[in-house]
Formats: structure tokens, C-alpha cells, sequence
């Protein structure tokens, strides 16, 4: 089977998140790159650079959990979307526990928290969605193992 290509993912990606904003108001599709560009920058492999990029297309409903499984895409990027997908309800402690336990999981979801706690991007938030946003992905590092205080 072959799979798609990174562009090609990447494409995806953009069109399946298109018109979709971030907390900040800035398009989306913003983020996926940045983290797909941090997973690179920390010496992913493809499959999970792919996982960057669709790292939110399941839980934001921009793309099904049929269209993953149908995917010409390896079995570790769709294991690491699926690990990286919040089941709604879902305790923090059980969804990291899942990153953990996939193979190649953890180095997409260090780019996604280094993202997401940015400085800058948490400061053009208001105070108190700063600090409740802070304090989870501190936890979330934690509960990974990784530095609490690092991005």
C-alpha cells in the first residue's frame, strides 16, 4: 500500500480544519503546523510529523475516526491520532496514561503542549483563560513526565 505523503497529509489537514480559528482568533491551521514543524525540529519520523498534523482532526470533528481507519497512512501515525484524541469525559490521567503507552506519541504531544503554553500565545488570551490553560498543561506535563516549567 502506498501511503500519502507528507504534502499530502498536510493538505488534508488544511482543508479539514479550514475556516476553524484558535483561541486566539489566528487560523488553525497555524497550530497543526507549528506542531508538525516541532515534531520535526525534535526529530520525528514521518509517520509521526503526519500525526502533527492530524493531532486534532478527530476530537475537533474536522475529519471522522472511519476516515482514519480508511487512510492510506501507517499504522503509528494512526495510532498516534488516536492516542492524542480525547475521548470526551475523559480524565487527564487516563489520556496521558494512553500517550504513554503508544509508541511515538509523546514527542507530538511535547510539540503540541510547546505550542499551545507559548508565552506569547497565552498572553494575548485574558487573564484567567491564561492561567487555567498554564495550569493544565503544566499538570499535562507532569502526568508525561516532562518538566512542568518547560514549553
Amino acid at each position: 500500500m502506498e501511503y500519502l505523503s507528507l504534502a499530502e497529509v498536510e493538505r488534508i489537514a488544511r482543508d479539514a480544519h479550514a475556516g476553524q480559528t484558535d483561541k486566539n482568533g489566528h487560523p488553525y491551521t497555524e497550530h497543526l503546523a507549528a506542531v508538525a514543524h516541532g515534531v520535526a525540529a525534535r526529530g520525528g519520523s514521518e509517520e509521526q510529523i503526519a500525526a502533527g498534523w492530524l493531532h486534532d482532526a478527530i476530537e475537533d470533528d474536522a475529519l471522522t475516526r472511519e476516515w482514519l481507519a480508511g487512510a492510506a497512512l501507517g499504522a503509528a501515525t494512526k495510532a498516534i491520532v488516536d492516542a492524542l484524541t480525547k475521548r470526551p469525559g475523559e480524565p487527564l490521567e487516563e489520556y496521558t496514561a494512553r500517550i504513554l503507552a503508544t509508541p511515538g506519541a509523546l514527542v507530538v504531544k511535547q510539540a503540541d503542549l510547546a505550542h499551545n503554553a507559548d508565552p506569547a500565545r497565552l498572553a494575548s488570551l485574558d487573564p484567567a483563560t491564561a492561567e487555567r490553560l498554564a495550569a493544565k498543561y503544566r499538570r499535562t506535563r507532569e502526568l508525561l513526565g516532562l518538566d512542568p516549567d518547560s514549553a
